[in-house]
């Protein structure tokens, strides 16, 4: 079964270069975006464009659907999800890197803020420190 554009969890996005991407927010299509699953059972008619009347700048038609059988098409988005959780650990430890420097310096800005307002305290007549 073709995807099912009319499903209300149907998405597609256009990107500045034209490309398209269709999918399922559930992720329930593997073969997306050229089919869904034939007895779906979270399929749920979308109501919200009931009335929308959809002019040119409506999303492109589907391209044509690669060579491969479906089997290679499953295989070929496993591979892709191993790529990417693969890459997660790294990518993480990496982020959390570096909001703990911009933490540390955060805190070391704090702390020569409060050091230069000490040292701008008025000194009263006798010398000594600020009397309060």
């Amino acid at each position: 079964m073709a995807m099912r554009e009319d499903c209300k969890h149907f998405q597609s996005r256009t990107y500045p270069s034209g490309e398209v991407a269709r999918l399922c927010v559930l992720d329930l299509a593997p073969e997306a975006p050229w089919r869904c699953p034939e007895d779906c059972a979270s399929y749920e008619h979308r109501l919200a464009d009931v009335t929308w009347t959809h002019g040119s700048l409506a999303a492109p038609p589907v391209e044509s659907e690669p060579e491969e059988s479906a089997g290679d098409v499953s295989e070929l988005l496993a591979s892709a999800v191993e790529i990417v959780d693969a890459v997660v650990p790294e990518q993480l430890a990496e982020v959390e890197a570096d909001e703990d420097r911009a933490e540390r310096r955060s805190q070391g800005s704090a702390m020569k803020r409060a050091l230069r307002r000490i040292g701008r305290r008025p000194k009263s007549a006798g010398g000594e420190g600020d009397p309060r």
